[in-house]
């Protein structure tokens, strides 16, 4: 995936950041550290070619940064946009923090349980979330931003076993799908929800 010499700067200075911070603290499966390009960058830029126009994200769970910070990075190139970062945990806050401060991205850190959000930040245009948790619960987190705005989009993530996390989301929610097929990772997928409704 191409970008901008000054995104690919901006991507640097983070994996940089990103390693010297996963020696002292697990910011992503260990399994996964040695791959953290392809794993993990790559695979949060897919996000970019999904939407082309800079946004208001929030990011659920932004843990070690995919794809909230690569998304922030990405804005910044546009020069408009906005990503809230949302995790619970303070070591992974600070780190956000420091990474938004360091590659210039644009967003905030909110140090929130997901369930509190909502009441803190306004309704986005896009909610993301990666490696969080099964579908049925990301949908149940994104339900009160979703009352306010019909037009909401979500981007999840997924493994090879997401059809069985849709099908079993279906009993309680009505909602649009497009499945994306993953350009990174084999039999993975992003899924991209809207119209998002509690049945009943």
């Amino acid at each position: 995936m191409s970008v901008s010499r000054e995104t690919a700067k901006r991507l640097e200075t983070f994996v940089d950041l990103f390693s010297k911070w996963s020696k002292t603290f697990n910011l992503v499966a260990p399994s996964t550290k040695q791959q953290i390009w392809e794993r993990h960058v790559l695979d949060s830029l897919q996000l970019r070619d999904i939407v082309t126009t800079p946004q208001h994200w929030i990011d659920l769970g932004s843990g070690g940064g995919f794809p909230g910070i690569i998304t922030s990075i990405v804005l910044a190139e546009h020069g408009e946009g906005h990503v809230d970062l949302v995790e619970s945990n303070n070591k992974k806050a600070a780190f956000l923090r420091m990474a938004l401060l360091q590659t210039q991205g644009r967003g905030s850190v909110h140090t929130i349980r997901i369930e509190d959000a909502a009441e803190k930040i306004q309704a986005p245009d896009l909610i993301s979330a990666r490696a969080l948790a099964e579908l049925d619960l990301l949908l149940r987190f994104v339900e009160p931003w979703s009352k306010d705005n019909r037009n909401l989009r979500c981007l999840f993530h997924k493994g090879r076993d997401y059809q069985a996390e849709v099908d079993k989301a279906r009993g309680r929610w009505d909602f649009d799908l497009i499945i994306h097929r993953s350009a990174v990772e084999e039999d993975s997928v992003i899924l991209d929800i809207s119209s998002l409704q509690r049945r009943g």
